[in-house]
């Protein structure tokens, strides 16, 4: 008997991948309240950003989509952080830590960047495993958009926007 699964090329597996991770949450799912250790060795529990809306970046110094997306990340802090827009960049679990504070200071990020140290901020983010892989959570702190690869911006934006005059 022949198969009925045909193999699939991977931008239509990443695809799967990319909708399985919406999936996982459903639209408006929570999203999880975790620690993650900020670069300055403080923890941060990503509920206490709750009142914000909060575009959360999974990444990595050694992903070049990663590399390459940041300018567009700060452009997107810069722009709606003083209207209650937060940006939290999680550096995946594999990434040295000399690595990510010298990048945070040569590219001058101007947002919170931590790094999970353990994992457990991904696997309770859906078990992410490619960067840059991100999330946009609302006031409420619920997901309601999420992102496997570069975001296309002008919609980013406009979501952002449509949040940020919701109340909290």
């Amino acid at each position: 008997m022949k198969s009925l699964i045909k193999p699939v090329g991977i931008v239509a597996l990443l695809g799967l991948v990319a909708t399985a991770g919406w999936f996982a949450f459903g639209q408006h799912a929570p999203a999880p309240d975790v620690a993650v250790t900020r670069l300055d060795g403080q923890t941060l529990n990503t509920g206490a950003l709750r009142g914000k809306v909060v575009f959360v970046n999974f990444w990595a110094t050694t992903c070049t989509t990663c590399v390459k997306e940041m300018p567009e990340v700060v452009a997107t802090y810069r722009k709606y952080a003083d209207q209650g827009f937060e940006t939290l960049a999680v550096a995946m679990s594999y990434d040295n830590p000399a690595w990510v504070r010298d990048y945070k200071e040569r590219a001058g990020l101007p947002f919170t960047v931590a790094q999970d140290l353990s994992g457990k901020a991904a696997e309770a983010f859906g078990d992410v495993r490619l960067t840059p892989t991100s999330y946009l959570i609302d006031r409420k702190g619920r997901i309601v958009q999420s992102f496997l690869g570069e975001p296309k911006w002008d919609s980013l934006h406009a979501q952002i926007e449509r949040l940020l005059a919701e109340p909290a």
